[in-house]
């Protein structure tokens, strides 16, 4: 595919490791950005769910993730000048990294971690430091980020959690000496934070008024204590973006001859863990998309020939979800193919700590103490609606639930030597976060299932 070279002014918002103020700043710059007039498009680098969806009310559109582990770092570039494009180009993308900048996954060097993305779609990064503790060595450790990979260029620095404006000073004066610009200095007493829950952040969607009070509040922060044109002039560093656009039609070869079948996305606050592009994709393979809320809709949309539902909290809803007595009882009979990951596999399971779900999955679920957490190299192991066994998928969990059994007598996926999720009749359900840009050809096979 030929593709015009787009000068996409574009940050990257890293830290030394996680806890520095990523989040802060990040969703402050794009709030702060759009209130300027501009066109913001929001990017977060790694399989979060969260933090996208501050960044989509920040910016007005749709927050995207950038995973190479998930989706192949040949499509990182693509996927942000898409994101970028839709619905209409952007005049900067602000991406917010994950974790430290140089920490990858687990055993891959630096793999799809925040540095492997700037290299990816060549873009300087801003650092932010939480200096609570530090004086001059806050320079040091600015200094050995950037020198540990020459290849990431750290452009300025924003300062969080200053104790006085002395404080300030002597860290102002101190990355002088190195040669780092700092970009904007946040004190404790102003910073702002999201409400958190055991696997992160609150979702937006759950906490709708108070979120867009966090994202003014942030705004706010932002046009107070950072340079925002010094921040714009960093972005308008970044050289061109010459990778073609991702194309969610060309991904998935075409629409399928399926008679645009309606395939039902589960949303609302109970299922907030949903991933952009697997609605554009489904969409591209002939599909007609719409949204289910499993706490509010007493039945599926008219017409629904399948079913997603992603992941979410439904701990936090289990009596709610258990009232909707109706569509749990149609989802229990429904006989078009269903897919489900992590809340979704609690859902469809017999009862979540003790509350009655859907049924449609003899299973039993609780919450534990323990957090199951990291990528997976999965391998299929039944042929489904959206894999064909033995067919290698990447994906991710995060969770503090188990069910049992573990699996069923048909699993959907191997790792590890050993076997996850349920394949039952039409159900394809299990743990496993899948990102379909990463594997498009289950969003045809889905539509297809449809027939």
């Amino acid at each position: 595919m030929v593709s015009t070279p787009w000068p996409l002014p574009r940050v990257v918002v890293a830290a030394p490791a996680s806890g520095h103020g990523k989040t802060t700043i990040a969703t402050g710059l794009l709030a702060a950005l759009r209130r300027r007039g501009l066109t913001v498009s929001p990017h977060k680098v790694g399989p979060d769910y969260i933090d996208p969806g501050y960044h989509a009310l920040a910016a007005g559109r749709a927050g995207r993730n950038l995973d190479p582990f998930l989706v192949g770092a040949d499509r990182i570039a693509g996927l942000l000048r898409h994101g970028a494009s839709v619905p209409t180009p952007a005049d900067i993308a602000v991406v917010e990294g994950v974790m430290g900048l140089h920490d990858g996954a687990v055993g891959r060097r630096d793999y799809a971690s925040t540095a492997h993305v700037a290299r990816l779609i060549d873009a300087p990064v801003l650092l932010v430091l939480d200096t609570t503790a530090q004086g001059r060595s806050a320079a040091a450790l600015t200094l050995g980020m950037a020198a540990f990979d020459p290849a990431v260029r750290i452009g300025g620095v924003i300062l969080n959690r200053v104790g006085s404006p002395r404080h300030e000073t002597l860290l102002r004066d101190a990355l002088a000496e190195v040669g780092v610009p700092v970009l904007g200095a946040v004190t404790r007493a102003a910073e702002v934070a999201a409400p958190a829950r055991h696997l992160g952040l609150v979702p937006v969607a759950e906490r709708a008024p108070e979120s867009l009070a966090i994202v003014t509040a942030l705004a706010e922060l932002v046009e107070a204590t950072v340079d925002l044109d010094a921040v714009l002039a960093l972005a308008r560093s970044a050289g061109p973006l010459t990778t073609p656009e991702w194309d969610p039609v060309d991904a998935v070869g075409g629409p399928v001859d399926a008679g645009q079948p309606r395939v039902a996305l589960a949303g609302g606050p109970a299922f907030t863990f949903s991933y952009a592009e697997t609605a554009e994709l489904l969409t591209a393979a002939g599909a007609d998309v719409v949204t289910v809320d499993p706490l509010r809709d007493p039945a599926l949309p008219t017409g629904t020939r399948a079913v997603v539902i992603g992941g979410g909290f439904p701990e936090a809803y289990a009596e709610a979800l258990a009232g909707n007595t109706t569509l749990r009882a149609e989802l229990a009979d429904f006989d078009g193919p269903i897919v489900a990951e992590c809340a979704g596999l609690l859902y469809l399971g017999r009862s979540l700590d003790g509350v009655p779900m859907c049924g449609r999955l003899d299973l039993t679920a609780r919450m534990t103490g323990r957090l199951t957490l990291g990528y997976r190299d999965a391998v299929a192991v039944t042929d489904s609606p959206v894999a064909l066994s033995g067919e290698p998928v990447r994906g991710h969990e995060f969770h503090r639930t188990t069910t049992d059994p573990g699996h069923g007598d048909r699993s959907a996926w191997r790792w590890n030597d050993t076997e996850h999720g349920f394949v039952s009749g039409r159900v394809h359900a299990s743990y496993l976060h899948t990102h379909w840009a990463g594997h498009p050809e289950a969003a045809r096979r889905l539509v297809e299932a449809c027939r």
